[in-house]
């Protein structure tokens, strides 16, 4: 079985708790995302390092590993997002389908020691794009082709609310 798409506006979670993983976003401090994402980053190694990492919980929902290798892609699209508000005026940020690029990168037989390094290095990237954000640029904005809008504050704490519920659908 395959998954299903998952199709949902998670924007919601700038303005309210997560029922689910429990993170209110609008509570991440942004100058602290840096620092979030790696110390977060051992506990994704530590998901990768299971014998059961590629086992699916049941057919139609993905295995911690291909969370991980979600992550590691988030990782380097957030980069890519944060970098195009720090450098352009309120840019349109390209589409992404999640869904499809499980699929076209072919997750489930990637190599968890492979997904490891590359998810510790786009976490690194990532940190450090965050931690390299001038105070004046937090409200510089971007949006998504749907029409969500978002600072380069408010888009770090919808990727930590990402990030963060991942971990927990991961049980890590």
């Amino acid at each position: 079985m395959s998954i299903e798409p998952d199709t949902k506006d998670w924007t919601w979670v700038l303005s309210q708790k997560c029922p689910e993983c429990g993170l209110t976003a609008s509570d991440v401090v942004p100058t602290e995302i840096g620092a979030q994402v790696r110390a977060d980053l051992p506990r994704w190694a530590a998901v990768l390092a299971r014998p059961d990492v590629r086992d699916r919980p049941s057919p139609d929902v993905w295995s911690p590993h291909e969370y991980a290798c979600h992550v590691r892609d988030v990782y380097v699209l957030f980069a890519e997002r944060v970098e195009m508000m720090l450098d352009r005026d309120d840019p349109m940020f390209p589409n992404w389908d999640q869904d499809a690029t499980a699929i076209e990168h072919n997750y489930a037989a990637q190599d968890p020691e492979d997904v490891a390094e590359e998810l510790t290095a786009a976490g690194d990237v990532i940190a450090r794009v965050f931690d390299n954000v001038a105070a004046d640029s937090w409200d510089r904005t971007g949006r998504r082709s749907d029409g969500s809008a978002f600072t380069v504050a408010t888009l770090g704490q919808y990727f930590m609310h990402d990030i963060v519920h991942h971990l927990h659908d991961v049980r890590a």
